[in-house]
């Protein structure tokens, strides 16, 4: 799909136990009618000066493009190795055609196929040539994936930014300038995170744009390999159906959630400001009201740090283990104090309680009736558990056993 990578994309690869970095850039000959074309070039070229390899990728079924030569020759100057890549040579008879990339004077030029993986392992053996031998696999270790996740506009690549310190993602006031989900590895007091800015999610049906559509269907799978969401809403129009809708699916993905109402610089500050936001969630959006709350700015980057704390506070707090004892303690106190009630309204008694093994903290109660609970007992016993337990920020889920 042309024109698709606009953000840098990178991901952790290895070659026979050497490790490194690879980042796909944008095109920076694709569609020069883009609005953000001079972005993507600048950022490309930044991405070049920073790496130790470059893999320079030209397309091989429609030629050398002007200005390619003059980039390679420009790419050279870095003093660094530049390996040519002639991609979409299909079959071995094609490579006749591909005599005027030669011009280049270059003896690293590999024809390759991605699509039909042709060639590839001659690819590998050049880069590998080019790694250090000192470059050796880390220790696996695992860092929370925070997916921010909302709709189009509402600033979640700027806030990347701010928690980046540094413009790594292109950000614009024109809807969905993010088409792809970009991976960012931030430190903060030791401790690592990896930042996933998807993009804004809207019905397809109302997209015409492939590539728009595709980052759509990609940040609802990002929300599934989350660890923990930040649903980003716009303070100044929150909370639209559209915003119900992302958060519905944050919901039902079970994972924690940390709510963030952006551009907060833009609201007049009257008195209880905040405690009126909080009312207006809580109405509209009952659903997920066991989610902390967060009042930013991208623009002034005020609090915009807490997006962090409240982000590892829920995901511990999914992640608690509660003995069986603790539990069963809890539900002799309920059991004396506020009886279970039955859908059909019928007193029941649960016998014993006890965490089963999964994401979202999930219950199981065992008892010998065999209607569930009333809804609104069964939300009354949920938040019982979360103030005893300290649950707060993770969806939980009540499982009624026949015993």
């Amino acid at each position: 799909m042309p024109g698709m990578t606009r953000d840098q994309v990178s991901t952790q690869c290895s070659i026979r136990g050497r490790a490194f970095s690879l980042i796909d850039t944008g095109g920076i000959f694709d569609f020069e009618e883009d609005p953000f074309s001079t972005k993507v070039k600048e950022k490309a070229w930044s991405a070049s000066v920073e790496s130790e390899i470059v893999l320079y990728v030209l397309d091989g079924k429609r030629g050398m493009l002007p200005g390619e030569e003059e980039l390679y020759i420009d790419l050279k100057k870095l003093n660094k190795p530049v390996l040519v890549i002639v991609n979409k040579v299909d079959f071995p008879k094609e490579e006749e055609r591909i005599g005027e990339f030669f011009a280049l004077g270059t003896s690293d030029l590999i024809p390759l196929s991605a699509e039909h993986k042709r060639n590839l392992g001659e690819l590998e053996d050049r880069i590998w040539d080019l790694l250090p031998e000192s470059t050796v696999l880390p220790d696996k270790e695992h860092f929370p994936r925070i997916a921010l996740v909302g709709r189009i506009n509402v600033g979640k690549s700027s806030l990347v930014n701010r928690l980046c310190g540094k413009e790594k993602l292109i950000v614009s006031e024109v809807p969905g300038t993010t088409r792809d989900s970009t991976d960012t590895i931030i430190t903060r007091n030791m401790k690592k995170y990896c930042l996933v800015d998807t993009a804004g999610i809207r019905k397809l049906s109302r997209t015409q744009d492939k590539r728009e559509k595709a980052g759509i269907i990609k940040a609802k799978k990002d929300i599934k390999q989350a660890d923990v969401i930040c649903l980003i809403m716009d303070a100044e129009e929150f909370p639209t159906r559209q915003d119900t809708a992302i958060a519905h699916i944050a919901h039902e993905s079970g994972k924690p959630l940390v709510i963030v109402l952006n551009k907060w610089d833009l609201i007049s500050k009257e008195s209880e400001t905040f405690k009126q936001f909080r009312k207006r969630l809580k109405v509209k959006m009952e659903f997920v009201s066991y989610a902390p709350v967060v009042f930013v700015s991208a623009l002034e980057g005020k609090r915009v740090i807490k997006i962090l704390d409240f982000a590892d506070e829920v995901y511990e707090n999914a992640l608690k283990k509660i003995s069986t004892s603790k539990l069963n303690k809890f539900l002799q106190w309920i059991n004396e104090t506020n009886p279970p009630i039955s859908r059909r309204k019928n007193r029941i008694k649960i016998k014993y309680l006890t965490q089963k093994g999964s994401l979202p903290p999930s219950f199981l109660l065992f008892t010998h009736s065999k209607s569930p609970l009333l809804p609104s007992y069964e939300k009354f016993f949920i938040q019982k558990l979360r103030e005893r337990f300290g649950l707060y920020g993770t969806p939980i889920r009540l499982i009624l056993k026949r015993n």
